[in-house]
């Protein structure tokens, strides 16, 4: 169930990537897709694996922080996910509220999408309520839902394939940087599941057996289908968000094109429901610190759930719906990616200050290795605030909004600890 937990977090299945395929054509999105990974999933997934089996703690990446950076670095990861988490999750209720008024186009009028939106919140919401290992059965089944249609997809985009069709070209195309802005989009979250570790049977054993099979999973979920579809000769330029459903009417006409506008809001659905799991860990965590107030550390009696962490959380991501897709996209790219490197510098850092550490699974090579696998990921938070800068928030620059938001958070650290005193946890 870790495994399609984490699966829903970081992918949810193919939809997501259409904005890849117009910015940078066939040849390019499948080079995106496959290289980003390389460089950004599988270091990702390498350090999780390190740090989650040798402190497998709910809490997760903030705790990973605190521990080898101290408070205030702990702090910042913990802000930055969170600033960056109003972007990432506003993203899911709107694309669910479009893919329900493509199959029924009056509810996308005036302000139905909001209100449908708001609707997948709260019934996500109810769903977190019945505990994690309920949230991770669910996980499962939206993984298998979603991914049937696709077998579909795939199988008829072979038969159409045309032998005349040009190898997929497109590296000169519109727009590739922000491809990859969308592709590290689509390939992040593998540190999410890890705020859930206290609710997870053998964490030490199931992240890094998780983090295997989720990475390759992700990585054909992605290729496969685009790859299919190259053949055809579709043209790479109709693709936009949503595109699949188009995609699906022209292989499979009308009833292939529905199944995929349902697969599409339930995969929203499904990403949006497995991160409210691990989302809503982090005011547990920091209310248990002394950085939040005490009610946020109200459990449910029976199924120990974070539900004052859970209702405010909602209410937050409820009122941010309607940003621009790629704008959002950047926006979370960069403040998620900065809390990512975090971890990384946290896991090079307990290398050398806690050598004897139980590490159930290392990241090969020793300290030079942690250093190398942290490389790639640094590079592209460095395109990242590149293309963060020829952005705007309103009439903001976006790297300077960003600025913003992160001096926000050092404020908030020190008020926090002047309200809270020097709580620790037990």
């Amino acid at each position: 169930m870790l495994v399609a937990t984490t699966f829903c977090i970081v992918a949810g299945g193919p939809f997501g990537l259409e904005d890849i395929v117009q910015k940078s054509g066939y040849g390019g999105a499948l080079l995106i897709l496959l290289i980003t990974p390389l460089i950004w999933s599988i270091p990702t997934a390498l350090m999780v694996s390190e740090l989650s089996s040798a402190l497998p703690m709910e809490g997760g990446f903030y705790l990973w922080v605190r521990r080898g950076m101290g408070r205030f670095w702990g702090f910042q990861e913990a802000w930055l996910t969170i600033i960056g988490s109003i972007f990432d999750m506003a993203i899911y209720p709107t694309l669910f509220a479009w893919y329900i008024a493509r199959l029924w186009p009056y509810m996308g009028v005036g302000h139905l999408p909001i209100v449908v939106g708001t609707g997948m919140i709260a019934v996500c919401v109810v769903w977190n309520l019945f505990s994690a290992r309920v949230v991770g059965r669910g996980s499962l089944l939206v993984t298998v839902l979603v991914l049937t249609p696709f077998i579909a997809v795939v199988g008829l985009a072979l038969a159409h394939a045309s032998p005349h069709v040009p190898a997929p070209a497109g590296l000169g195309r519109l727009d590739l940087l922000g491809g990859i802005m969308i592709a590290m989009w689509n390939y992040m979250g593998w540190d999410n599941s890890s705020t859930v570790a206290g609710e997870v049977e053998k964490p030490k054993k199931a992240y890094p057996r998780a983090m295997f099979w989720a990475v390759p999973l992700v990585m054909l979920t992605y290729l496969i289908p685009v790859g299919a579809i190259s053949l055809t000769g579709i043209d790479f330029k109709l693709w936009a968000t949503g595109g699949w459903v188009d995609i699906g009417r022209v292989l499979g006409g009308t009833s292939l094109a529905v199944c995929l506008m349902l697969a599409g809001a339930l995969a929203n659905m499904g990403t949006f429901n497995a991160l409210v799991l691990s989302l809503t860990r982090l005011p547990l965590v920091m209310a248990e610190d002394g950085f939040l107030p005490g009610f946020f550390t109200y459990r449910h009696p029976r199924t120990a759930v974070p539900v004052v962490s859970l209702l405010v959380c909602a209410i937050t991501w409820a009122a941010c719906q309607g940003l621009g897709f790629e704008t959002i996209v950047i926006m979370d790219v960069l403040l998620s990616g900065l809390s990512i490197l975090l971890e990384f510098f946290a896991l090079i850092i307990l290398r050398v200050r806690e050598p004897g550490l139980r590490r159930p699974f290392r990241v090969p090579g020793g300290i030079w290795g942690a250093i190398l696998v942290t490389a790639g990921p640094f590079a592209l938070i460095v395109l990242s605030v590149v293309r963060a800068a020829d952005e705007s928030i309103g009439n903001m620059n976006g790297l300077v909004f960003a600025g913003a938001l992160m001096a926000i958070g050092l404020v908030l650290y020190w008020v926090g600890n002047f309200m809270g005193g020097r709580k620790r946890r037990g």
